[in-house]
């Protein structure tokens, strides 16, 4: 219940700002209702109480019509907007923690369904309309610049921070984004067909037995965006689920930027410039680590005979997976730095460097955080995530991530020698292998734990002021174009 004193000090932080003193004490009115009521009556009824706090949701998000847009506001504009921001995602994070498991179960028929993030999202949308925002909603708010969004993605980030709380929950959520996608599944046999797919942002292909995923994205350093990852995901599936395939390899193909112009690259990291103008969604960050990096690092979750997710997390886990080998040409940037974190072995170009200039971003670097400490120890993680350590691969410290170095024109000799040794053991032991590496390196309930505070902050972190003032003092933002 909120008490009258703190009532009366919010009513006048929105007040202040211009906002008519009938629309504010009825959206605190509400709110305050809103609160009361789970309490009250037990928390037993969802359709009810999501009722009232969706009307609740409505009215602070027209209170934040009413201001100037997000950049252009005055102190009293901006404590005003925050108070709402923050109120609305006090009442909406209590909500998911008291109604998670009502609303997982209605959303996945009691769990027999394995939903992908996104189809939990928009599924959500659809059952709880007014807490969390529809694809509609998204899609009108990304025409603004970030900048601009006062953060209908937070309660994207509430909500999944809190179902990856629960254990079994969260178990289950993990497991589904361990499924191959229903276009690996649709574009298998055309794979084994022809040998190569060409995605657009991502080109697979079958050498012997090692399937090649190379990023082609030529014009941002093969940076990775929402375009990027569903091909990169795609690829993925189908070099685990071909069966003449033993091992996956990660490669950049040339680029295109003067610079580099001929070169392959590795990875630019996270596009800045798309974020920066209010066109990165807040899923990629979730889907990208629970989806293509966890796959890589575990592979692909087990399913009975009617495709079911099979999920016994009391026993050993079943799935289905290979090693892969990572060719960093020139450099690894950002999230190229954290695709290293789940490979089997790194091999370099000589002269390139890897980095996570998280502190100059304004993000969470994924789940380096969860993995780097493993590599090079928590002091020098420490060092690379908050203070920007770029590692030089010819430097004896990198090479707690980089297995080989090589001249530029000796890499492809290098990659075809490192795939012929691991094949030439015949792989029977390499799933096993990396299971029982796992178990004391990353459990999966590790990794649900890591998520759901990941999920949380991320959400944040995503739509807030500092990460605007970072790209335009580290990154240049307001000169570049996409």
């Amino acid at each position: 219940m909120i008490d009258e004193i703190p009532l009366r000090e919010r009513a006048a932080r929105l007040t202040c700002a211009g906002l008519a003193e009938s629309a504010v004490q009825a959206f605190l009115r509400e709110l305050e209702s809103a609160q009361a009521q789970p309490a009250a009556a037990g928390g037993v009824s969802l359709r009810a109480d999501s009722g009232r706090l969706g009307q609740v949701c409505r009215r602070g998000r027209e209170l934040l019509a009413r201001l100037p847009a997000r950049s252009k506001r005055n102190a009293d504009e901006k404590a005003a907007g925050h108070a709402v921001v923050h109120l609305l995602a006090d009442a909406v994070w209590r909500f998911f923690r008291l109604y998670r498991k009502p609303i997982y179960d209605t959303l996945t028929a009691e769990r027999t369904h394995a939903l992908r993030l996104d189809e939990l999202a928009w599924a959500g949308a659809d059952l709880l309309p007014g807490i969390l925002p529809t694809q509609a909603e998204l899609a009108a708010e990304s025409l603004s610049m970030q900048m601009d969004k006062d953060g209908l993605e937070i309660h994207q980030g509430l909500f999944f921070g809190q179902l990856l709380s629960d254990r079994e929950i969260g178990l289950h959520l993990c497991a589904a984004m361990l499924l191959p996608t229903a276009a690996a599944r649709a574009r298998l046999e055309e794979f084994e067909r022809c040998g190569k797919l060409d995605l657009g942002a991502v080109r697979v292909e079958a050498k012997g037995d090692a399937g090649y995923l190379y990023f082609q994205y030529p014009r941002t350093l093969n940076a990775e965006d929402d375009e990027t990852l569903t091909p990169q995901e795609l690829a993925c599936d189908l070099i685990l689920m071909h069966p003449g395939l033993r091992m996956g390899v990660l490669r950049g193909a040339p680029v295109e930027h003067p610079k580099y112009k001929g070169r392959r690259i590795f990875s630019a990291g996270i596009n800045l410039t798309r974020i920066y103008q209010g066109k990165q969604s807040y899923l990629f960050y979730l889907t990208r680590d629970m989806g293509l990096l966890n796959k890589m690092f575990r592979g692909l979750a087990a399913t009975d005979q009617a495709g079911r997710l099979e999920l016994r997390p009391e026993e050993p886990e079943q799935t289905l997976e290979k090693p892969w080998v990572a060719v960093v040409d020139g450099f690894a940037i950002g999230g190229g730095c954290q695709l290293l974190l789940v490979m089997d072995y790194v091999i370099a170009e000589s002269g390139a460097y890897f980095n996570l200039p998280a502190r100059k971003e304004g993000i969470i670097p994924g789940c380096a955080n969860l993995r780097l400490p493993r590599f090079m120890g928590e002091r020098m993680a420490r060092q690379a995530i908050m203070f920007d350590k770029t590692f030089r691969v010819d430097d004896a410290e990198a090479r707690t991530l980089v297995n080989e170095v090589h001249a530029r024109e000796d890499m492809d000799r290098a990659v075809e020698a490192c795939i012929a040794n691991a094949l030439g053991s015949g792989m029977v032991s390499a799933g096993g292998n990396r299971k029982a590496i796992r178990i004391q390196t990353e459990p999966l309930d590790t990794f649900r734990a890591y998520m759901a505070t990941y999920a949380y902050e991320q959400a944040f972190c995503h739509l807030s002021e500092q990460l605007v003032h970072n790209l335009e003092r580290h990154w240049n933002a307001k000169e570049r174009k996409l």
